[in-house]
């Protein structure tokens, strides 16, 4: 049996380590968990330092969703459990999915539940997933519950698009524009300088301000600047990494012009649409909220999610401690205070959820709407102002030997 290190939080706060023998990490977590400790770092002994595996699960969101709404409708048409995951299992053109679904069909065969069977496979079916299904196995909907996942799954895939349109637009002009200003000073430019060398020219400042960035792209120099900006994202990488990067960098991008209001309402709709999810699926409320937390995607957002759940451990209302984090909006809170008071919290939580991702998609447009005339000002100013710089002083020449 492997032994895990771990590391985490208990129920007072303080900071415990330690080492234990199970059977899997998902059996660890489990055990963890029901002694009140917040997991922040759990790996096998002598594999925390292996190089990880790029590319995630490889299991993709939208196959994932796939998967569930058939699942459902199966389970849903009276097909016993094995003979459904062995069909889906044998449709599935992934092969690292479809090795997944036959590893939990086996395990199901030799007496698994289904919950248990998806722990084993945590990068696919993360918390969220194989809580509700234990969650639908024990009250006997497991078809419902395969349902609202795959419409949770359909949501937050909708919702991951709109944040990567927002992303992939600007980076990829900037870097086209950073590619052809690198070209023109590399290749272009050298050109010009050994003519205006030739001629014997007076260069006007702007050219002789170009010709010495692009004898600097050219130089060893340039190269070193390189390779330090390429050393100082890993390291900035390797520093989020660590709890205290973490907070700090998710602070600061919260705190951004125009980006840090789209987060906070990405992190809101991610917040209001998991645990409405959960809470509908029939999760206890403190098992949502230390599922909500880990899957927030913000290290400030998950530290009130648990704040929270700890004041509602200890017996407090849900919408006073968040009102008390300062995170999430006005109206979140009261929106959440009524559900409280009319026992309507899943419901009231999927309006939030409903309503802030419309605010998503309005602020993405937004922001590409405000973006594009600026960058393509800025991209027009830089390189207009090099080409210009560039024939100013053919232009002088050609004014000389007219005036001859």
């Amino acid at each position: 049996m492997p032994v895990f290190t771990y590391r985490g939080v208990n129920k007072t706060g303080d900071t415990v380590a330690g080492e234990r023998s199970a059977a899997n990490k998902a059996e660890l977590q489990a055990a963890l968990r029901r002694e009140q400790i917040n997991v922040s770092k759990l790996s096998e002994k002598g594999k925390e330092f292996n190089i990880p595996s790029f590319g995630g699960s490889g299991v993709k969101s939208k196959e994932l969703a796939i998967f569930t709404r058939q699942f459902s409708v199966m389970i849903d048409a009276g097909l016993p459990l094995v003979q459904c995951l062995e069909i889906l299992a044998g449709q599935q053109e992934n092969k690292t999915f479809q090795k997944v679904l036959n590893g939990t069909r086996a395990s199901v065969e030799g007496g698994s539940t289904l919950s248990v069977a998806m722990r084993q496979y945590d990068k696919v079916f993360d918390p969220l997933y194989y809580n509700m299904v234990e969650a639908g196995e024990t009250g006997g909907i497991l078809d419902t519950i395969l349902q609202r996942l795959s419409s949770y799954i359909e949501k937050n895939v909708k919702l991951k698009r709109a944040v990567q349109s927002a992303a992939i637009y600007p980076t990829a002009v900037m870097s086209i524009a950073a590619g052809v200003i690198i070209l023109l000073l590399w290749k272009v430019v050298p050109i010009f300088t050994t003519l205006f060398n030739g001629l014997g020219v007076d260069l006007p400042l702007p050219t002789r301000i170009v010709i010495m960035l692009s004898n600097f792209i050219g130089s060893i120099y340039g190269l070193v600047i390189l390779m330090f900006m390429i050393g100082s994202f890993f390291a900035v990488k390797f520093w989020y990494g660590t709890p205290i990067g973490r907070m700090t960098l998710d602070t600061l991008v919260l705190k951004v012009p125009l980006v840090g209001p789209l987060l906070r309402k990405i992190a809101v709709a991610r917040f209001t649409r998991t645990l409405g999810t959960l809470i509908s699926s029939g999760v206890p409320i403190l098992e949502g909220l230390d599922i909500t937390a880990r899957t927030s995607g913000n290290a400030v957002v998950e530290k009130a999610i648990l704040a929270t759940r700890k004041a509602v451990e200890a017996g407090r209302s849900l919408v006073d401690p968040l009102k008390e984090t300062g995170v999430f909006p006005g109206m979140v809170t009261q929106m959440i205070g009524v559900g409280e008071q009319t026992g309507a919290m899943d419901a009231m939580l999927q309006k939030i959820a409903d309503f802030y991702e419309d605010e998503v998609d309005a602020a993405v447009k937004d922001l590409l709407t405000a973006m594009e005339p600026i960058m393509i000002v800025v991209l027009g100013i830089v390189v207009g102002g090099i080409v210009i710089s560039m024939y100013l002083p053919l232009f002088s020449l050609i004014g000389k030997l007219a005036g001859h």
